[in-house]
């Protein structure tokens, strides 16, 4: 799907949270400010004059979205840290630059641009370089921000490309997590497997309808709806796209409601009948263990499927957030590897990784 920075504001935050992206967006635009606290600073009138508009407009956005361009380094200077920068860089300010004037309506007087006039600014607006990109993907009145949200898109979709080759479908196992969680899995899959064979009576169907019912209690979806959400073909395991923290809430779902079945059926003396199944899984979802544990589940997955895989899991669609600095850096950064370098790379892993093949 195409996106729309100045629509998204999820997709905004996407983008500012991955530090490789914005290094290679610095890097192509080339811009540099004012060096100060270990960063590059820019002044309103600098920001207005790489997007080619007007002062206004740029305090104008920054009015209506403060609390987003603040979250991404926007700033205000007074007192001594205003009269630090003054000190500095007084030479390159402007008295558009001064915030403590608020009236975006009345033009600048012409003594007001004087050389001289930062001394009297009280209050001064800074930028440093994700607030500036904020800005641009703000801006719709700029011919140069449209350029500058295309080569951010262009970036960020490069960069998945190369680190994954393409394919987003099993991005997931790129977290350094994922191995030990699929390795483990099986081996709770069977205690559910088990008890749905020794606690439920039903046929065969059982064990697809009870792993939909888990799924659906999980992230609102059976196997087959993810599977066309993402695309898999029939013979390929749903399992292996999921991420480690999903996979670790199945497990721990399954072995609970295991050991309920079991409980249930030893207090009934009997098998049990598909319909009182239903109710305990009813009643075990809505146990309040377990509800922050799904919602952190629903989230991760929601917002990491739309971030890192451009897809929407529709019914999680108001879990969707912006992905963190650590997801950027767990499955696109130093941390993250394809599974077989990593495995590769550590041979105590190799054994492992051969007996979850056979699987």
């Amino acid at each position: 799907m195409m996106k729309d920075l100045t629509k998204s504001a999820i997709d905004r935050q996407n983008i500012l949270n991955n530090s490789k992206a914005i290094e290679l967006i610095q890097n192509k635009t080339g811009l540099r400010g004012l060096f100060y606290k270990d960063e590059f600073k820019f002044t309103t009138k600098m920001v207005a004059d790489f997007y080619d508009v007007d002062t206004r407009t740029i305090k104008r956005y920054v009015d209506k979205y403060e609390e987003e361009i603040i979250h991404n380094g926007y700033c205000v200077l007074k007192g001594q840290k205003l009269k630090e920068f003054k000190e500095m860089f007084g030479h390159l300010i402007s008295a558009n630059d001064d915030v403590s004037q608020r009236d975006m309506n009345v033009p600048l007087s012409k003594k007001a641009t004087e050389n001289q006039s930062y001394k009297k600014i009280k209050a001064l607006a800074v930028f440093n370089y994700r607030a500036v990109l904020n800005i641009g993907m703000l801006l719709t009145e700029s011919e140069k921000a449209k350029q500058v949200r295309s080569l951010m898109l262009d970036i960020v979709i490069d960069i998945i490309n190369k680190k994954i080759g393409g394919s987003t479908k099993y991005i997931n196992q790129r977290d350094e997590e994922f191995l030990l969680a699929i390795t483990r899995e099986p081996e709770y899959r069977k205690e559910f497997t088990s008890a749905l064979n020794n606690y439920l009576d039903m046929g065969f169907v059982k064990y697809s309808i009870y792993t939909d019912a888990i799924y659906n209690a999980i992230f609102k979806e059976n196997a087959k709806e993810y599977k066309t959400i993402l695309k898999l073909e029939a013979k390929e395991s749903l399992r292996n796209t999921m991420y480690s923290e999903v996979l670790k809430l199945i497990a721990s779902f399954e072995i609970g409601l295991a050991d309920e079945m079991r409980e249930k059926s030893e207090e009934l003396k009997r098998k049990l009948k598909p319909s009182e199944l239903n109710l305990l899984i009813n009643n075990f979802a809505n146990k309040r263990f377990w509800i922050p544990q799904i919602e952190d589940a629903r989230a991760k997955m929601a917002t990491r499927d739309y971030g890192l895989r451009n897809i929407v899991h529709e019914r999680l669609e108001n879990y969707i957030g912006s992905l963190s600095k650590e997801d950027h850096n767990k499955f696109l950064g130093e941390k993250s590897d394809d599974l077989i370098s990593r495995v590769l790379d550590n041979p105590q892993l190799i054994d492992v990784f051969k007996r979850l093949k056979d699987r």
